[in-house]
């Protein structure tokens, strides 16, 4: 028997992903109540991932509700924010009690791992969709934005690029993966927050972003917040065994640079900074590379191993386009 609104709320939701001393009241009441640190700023983030266009029909549930909360804690980190809550509303055409179960379990389990209380949302009846809003805190004057990138900062990206670009390309049938191909999938199914990053370069990067559109449409909108250029060197970009071989065989390098879905960030950092980096590097989950530099002029160059200028490479996702 299907489950009713409140009993799914009840069944699937209703326990906290984690306690939280500043969850005054959480959900089951028509709002939660919540008491933010005494001086710090409230960083707020919403993502919508939608049935057919966010991921396919067939899509398993428990790496869904991993990504769903995964894309919106990215956000937070390309502010310099530590997670706190987060809101949760499902449009689900059925009340199915395994695929939500499944959803759940995923969701509460990233929850969990970064300390992140779910404190209220909403179920409704209809096509698939998931909308999720995230809050974290930062101290005042630190958050990481767009606009504070200056000619002659360096541009750092963490991870590899284009798994998960590559991992959907095989799923659509066009590109045949020799070996590794689950560790793509989980690139582009279970994402992962680079919480730690963004908490560890407040106060060294000027300007930082989630790379979810695709690197050259992201580091675009830092360009374009930040009133400078950016000059990329294509043979920089960081990528797995499986992308090398991708274009090694003639695959495009707007896989990499503009396909989107990473959840890397791509951060700008002034050189003088470069001894307060190493030292920080060394107790990150991930790698931080160089890949080019903050130029004068506006929008974004890429340059190939041979020095020549290469156009046509995309321009990232856009809704709507």
């Amino acid at each position: 028997m299907p489950l009713a609104e409140f009993d799914l709320i009840r069944e699937f939701f209703s326990h906290s992903a984690a306690d939280r001393d500043d969850v005054v009241l959480g959900v089951g009441d028509d709002c939660a109540l919540l008491q933010p640190p005494v001086g710090m700023e409230l960083a707020v983030t919403s993502d919508t991932l939608v049935e057919g266009v966010h991921f396919a029909v067939d899509a398993d549930p428990e790496a869904l509700g991993h990504k769903s909360l995964a894309v919106n804690l990215s956000d937070l980190a390309a502010m310099g924010a530590e997670p706190a809550w987060v809101s949760l509303a499902l449009t689900l055409p059925s009340s199915n009690y395994d695929w939500l179960q499944a959803f759940s379990r995923g969701f509460i389990s990233l929850a969990k791992e970064h300390g992140v209380a779910l404190i209220g949302g909403d179920t409704t009846s209809g096509p698939l969709s998931i909308s999720v809003t995230a809050h974290g805190f930062v101290r005042p004057g630190t958050a990481l934005r767009r606009s504070g990138a200056n000619v002659g900062d360096q541009i750092y990206i963490t991870g590899t690029l284009g798994d998960a670009a590559l991992a959907l390309l095989a799923r659509q049938g066009s590109y045949t993966i020799e070996s590794g191909v689950a560790q793509l999938e989980q690139r582009l199914d279970r994402p992962q927050p680079r919480l730690a990053v963004g908490l560890a370069l407040g106060q060294i990067a000027t300007a930082a972003i989630d790379i979810s559109d695709g690197l050259l449409s992201d580091l675009g909108h830092i360009c374009a917040s930040s009133g400078v250029g950016a000059r990329v060197l294509l043979e920089r970009i960081p990528t797995s065994a499986q992308v090398r071989s991708y274009l090694q065989q003639g695959g495009e390098w707007g896989t990499v640079v503009a396909a989107g879905d990473d959840y890397e960030l791509c951060l700008t950092i002034p050189p003088g900074r470069g001894s307060l980096l190493r030292d920080i590097k060394a107790d990150l989950d991930c790698d931080l590379v160089q890949v080019g530099e903050v130029v004068s002029g506006s929008g974004v160059t890429c340059i190939d191993s041979e020095g020549r200028t290469v156009s046509d490479l995309g321009l990232g996702y856009q809704h709507f386009r």
